[in-house]
């Protein structure tokens, strides 16, 4: 059992959390705490692309208590636990010797400030916003409160969270009525006594809500509501975010020619070999880019007027696709286009363990290499 003084792994989790929260995640993904003891301490932390054996050996061999990867080691339900299956060869393995593992995986790639913008940055895109946003993933909280009390109300949902529309805050929209009840009688009404009807001047708060932030801001509502019985409504919205998605698109500072972009991007991403569609005479400047595999992003790279795609695991077909959308694309790898984040990560981890005052090492494992060969 974890001491008092010590980091639990569960706090570790909740800060990976707040930066980029498992409600961003992808339906079909399985993202958190995969294997270990959220009670566990923890004083040193790995952090690598993939959970795979010589990952798993290194942090063990570091003596890291923690493994953050960005691929889950566990996809779908497992069956049986057994070393006779890879899966469950490196899970015994992790277990045996105490060593957690957590994967951020699509929720790192939609998060502000994650995985596409650091990509984005490395590639010096300026400008940037996300190249899709999903849907789901924006809420109105809709509560009904004594008129007196709808500030005190709205700065304790405000101060949980909600209210967010691009760059404002605190944002809400008030509609003063009239609420009316009859308290039960093993009731213990702020307002009225039990068994007689009552009016009272209520005012309608509407506000916006991230699905991330949900949870927290209807808890503190209801602790900050004077009624013993709140009245609330919770609606799910079709309204898109320009805070989170996944891919980035941008600009360059000045046009290139795609060849030269291309050479550009295979320096700077370290990658053996990069492979493009288009002209490399082209000039281009309005660039797309996500990590690992976003070829299902090209509509949306084309229709928001992108002369490029980067991203890897490009097919045959998506090329053709490129062509007659008139959009470039640029193949550097699903390993060297999400490798980054293993230092991008681990930094800022750091960051937020150290305003946490955790004595926490951070580890980055750069011991990972590219499965495929080129020759």
């Amino acid at each position: 059992m974890a001491s008092k003084n010590k980091t639990r792994i569960q706090d570790i989790v909740g800060l990976i959390n707040s930066f980029c929260p498992t409600a961003l995640a992808e339906e079909w993904d399985n993202v958190g705490l995969q294997v270990g003891d959220p009670t566990g301490e923890v004083s040193r932390i790995a952090v690598a692309l993939d959970p795979v054996a010589t990952t798993i050996d290194e942090a063990i061999a570091q003596k890291a208590e923690l493994l953050v990867c960005h691929h889950p080691l566990i996809f779908k339900p497992l069956r049986q636990l057994t070393p006779s299956d890879e899966t469950g060869k490196l899970v015994i393995r992790a277990i045996r010797d105490n060593l957690a593992i957590v994967s951020a995986h699509t929720n790192l790639d939609r998060a502000d400030g994650g995985l596409n913008d650091w990509l984005a940055e490395r590639l010096a895109l300026q400008q940037t916003s996300p190249l899709e946003t999903p849907d789901g993933l924006l809420f109105k909280l809709v509560v009904f409160v004594p008129t007196e009390h709808q500030e005190s109300l709205a700065g304790a949902l405000f101060d949980a969270g909600a209210g967010h529309i691009g760059t404002y805050d605190r944002c809400s929209f008030r509609t003063d009525g009239t609420g009316t009840f009859r308290p039960g009688e093993d009731s213990h009404p702020f307002i009225g006594e039990s068994g007689k009807n009552e009016s009272v001047a209520e005012t309608r708060l509407e506000t916006v809500v991230p699905k991330e932030k949900l949870g927290r801001v209807v808890a503190k509502m209801l602790k900050a509501h004077p009624y013993e019985e709140v009245a609330y409504d919770i609606f799910p919205l079709l309204n898109s975010r320009n805070d989170v998605g996944l891919g980035r698109i941008g600009r360059l500072s000045a046009p290139m020619t795609l060849g030269g972009f291309a050479e550009s991007v295979k320096r700077t991403l370290g990658a053996d070999h990069v492979r493009f569609v288009g002209a490399s005479d082209r000039q281009v400047a309005k660039i797309a880019v996500c990590g690992g595999s976003g070829a299902s992003l090209l509509s949306s790279a084309a229709r928001q007027g992108a002369d490029v795609l980067v991203t890897g695991d490009i097919k045959y077909h998506d090329a053709r696709i490129a062509e007659s959308l008139g959009v470039a694309l640029i193949d550097a790898g699903h390993f060297a286009t999400e490798r980054i984040m293993i230092q991008a990560f681990a930094q800022q981890l750091r960051g937020m363990i150290n305003a946490k005052g955790f004595e926490i090492e951070i580890l980055p494992l750069l011991c990972e290499q590219d499965p495929f060969s080129v020759l």
